[in-house]
Parts: structure tokens; sequence; C-alpha cells
């Protein structure tokens, strides 16, 4: 091959590669617009999507509380004086009225009965003087001062029995007494504890709750409860009552809760765990990975001939893996709930249904 031969195969070689790669770029620009747009369904992203599903929402709250007594008093003396008889037992049932504990009554007695004589001496005159009166023996005036002498006396009568009463000292509900603290002969003074009384057919539980929640608080709501004191017993009780304040420092409000307690197993002052449960009714949801957050902000993808459009929502209430959504979507969108990290809006999308992607599963 002569040297003119060998420059004409090279000349050849190089415009066909020439050639080649124009009609290759010439095709591969066809289907592009004038701003040099992918034609849709180019490098389409896969993702998986679902719709937003109307599900059951219960309301669920856990709290920490403090047992209480349903009634608690301590039992104490108005009045110093010497114990002369102790009528209960230590942690035994006593009924409203039962006699706990006699002071010394010996002065009191004697207290009652002078008032009682100047009581009946006082009104045997008063209906002498009437009689006396009814012949103008007696004025007007004599007969109301010995009247009043006579209503003086019978409230000296009524001070002197309080004051003998005083002396015993009952129990003021039916309830169950506590360590005694005084024994035979011990002088007790004013606000002295004796004992201590405490209805324990039903108790107490107070615990605070976010007051987020508050709108969805009213008494006769269920409550569960445990205790590490009893870790595989569970107690059931209803709220009864709301506070009227929310503390303005932890933004919560106090609950109370009415536990029975017929078998005495809870005690005051026993650390509690409870859980409130309300049915909320019907509530869209959402997974977690569907929600796209910016700021403040909550947005999410929806398919639509497609591609990814953002779409801003609003949500509400969360449970483990879940999100309420209030605004922004309805049941007919079918949301990008796996592969969000991977679009922008107007991304080109696969969408795979995860209904479907279960079921091939």
């Amino acid at each position: 091959m002569n040297r003119n031969s060998i420059v004409a195969v090279a000349l050849a070689v190089v415009l066909g590669a020439g050639a080649w790669y124009y009609v290759g770029r010439s095709g591969s620009g066809a289907g592009q617009g004038p701003a040099g747009a992918r034609a849709p369904g180019a490098r389409e992203v896969p993702v998986v999507t679902a719709p937003p599903k109307l599900k059951d929402f219960a309301l669920e709250v856990e709290a920490l509380g403090t047992v209480r007594a349903k009634e608690s008093v301590d039992i104490t003396a108005k009045i110093a004086d010497r114990v002369i008889a102790i009528r209960f037992e230590e942690g035994k049932q006593v009924r409203k009225g039962d006699v706990l504990v006699e002071l010394d009554n010996m002065e009191a007695l004697a207290d009652v009965a002078a008032a009682e004589a100047a009581e009946r001496d006082s009104r045997s005159q008063y209906k002498r003087s009437q009689e006396l009166f009814q012949t103008q023996a007696l004025s007007a005036a004599q007969l109301d001062q010995l009247e009043a002498t006579m209503l003086a006396n019978q409230a000296r009568v009524a001070a002197a029995r309080s004051r003998l009463r005083d002396r015993i000292i009952t129990a003021p509900f039916d309830g169950r007494v506590g360590l005694r603290n005084v024994s035979l002969g011990s002088l007790v003074s004013p606000g002295g504890v004796i004992t201590t009384l405490d209805d324990l057919s039903v108790v107490k539980i107070d615990f605070a709750v976010p007051e987020l929640f508050l709108s969805s608080l009213r008494p006769g709501l269920t409550v569960a409860a445990q205790t590490p004191a009893y870790p595989n017993a569970a107690f059931k009780g209803r709220v009864d009552s709301v506070d009227t304040r929310v503390d303005p420092t932890t933004r919560a409000i106090v609950v109370r809760a009415f536990v029975d307690n017929q078998d005495g197993r809870l005690r005051p002052g026993m650390f509690m765990t409870l859980r409130l449960v309300r049915s909320e009714g019907k509530a869209l949801m959402l997974p977690e990975t569907a929600i796209v957050p910016e700021d403040s902000r909550h947005f999410v993808f929806v398919v639509e001939e497609g591609r990814a459009q953002k779409r801003e929502v609003t949500v509400g209430r969360r449970r483990p893996g879940e999100v309420e959504i209030l605004k922004g979507v309805t049941e007919q969108d079918e949301v990008v709930i796996d592969g969000t990290m991977n679009v922008h809006n107007g991304t080109p999308v696969i969408a795979n249904s995860a209904t479907a992607s279960q079921a091939a599963t």
C-alpha cells in the first residue's frame, strides 16, 4: 500500500468516528427542550408511596404520681391533759364515732355538774317569777333579768359538756389507724399527734399532665396504674377531677384519679406510674418517614403525574412511628413514605405502592 492509500484510510476512519459522535449526541438530545430539560421518565427515582389513612387514635399519657388516702387526718387533742384510756389497736379498722383515746375528765365532770345545778336553780326561779308576774308582784324588768340568767346558765351547761366531750377523742370517719404515739398517763398537748387515721378503701393519685392534653381531660377517663411494690399487678381507676390552674413554670396541670383499694395493698406515699387512656375516634395518619421538617414547618412529597410535588402539612399528635396530619393532604393523595431524601420538588419518580410492596414480600 502506497503512502496516498494510507492517508486515505486514516481520513476515512477519522470522518467515520466524527459522524458516529455527532449522531450519538443528536440522538441523546432529541428529547430535550430549549432549556435542556430532561424528557419525562429520564433518570426517574424509585420511591415507595402510600395514602394517608384514617385510624383509631387513642390519647395515651404516661405520668408519675403518689398515692394518697381518700381521707387522712392526724388524731390530736384540743386540750392539754393526761391519757387515762387507749381504746384502739394499731393498724386496725375503726368506724366513725369509735372512741380512740380518753383524757382525764374529773375536773370537766365537776364543771358540768356545777353548771347543771346553776341552770336548774335559775330555771326554777324563772318559773316562780312568771307566777308572780301574773299577780303583778314582779315587774317585767325583773322577769326579763331572771330569764336572761336562766339562758346564761343553759349556755354554761352546753360549754361545760363540750369541754367534757373534748376529753373523749373519737374517729371522725371510717378508716385504719396507724401507730400510736402516746401511752397511758402521757400528757398530751393541743396539736400533738396521738395517731393517724386513713380511709384506704379508695386511694387518690395526683399526677401532672402537660397542658397540651387539657382539652381531652375530663372526669371519668380510665387510668391504669402500676407500682414497683407489685410489679405484676395492674390497678384500674378513673379520673375524679382536674385542677383549675396550669402551673406557669412546668406548663402542666394536676389530675386526680381514684383507684379502688378494697384489698388494702396500696398505701399513702407509694410511687405509681400511670397511663391515662381516652378514645379519640379517627385521625388521618402518615408514617413518620414521610415528614420532611424544615425549621418549624413540615412538608411531604405527593406524587402527581409522575413527579414529586412538595406540599406543606400541619401535623398534630404523634405516636411511635406515626404522625397525625391535620391539614395539607387527603386520603386520595399518594405520599412518598420512603425515598424522601432522594427527591426534591418536581423530581420524576417511579412510585411503588407500599401495599403492593408488602404483598410481594
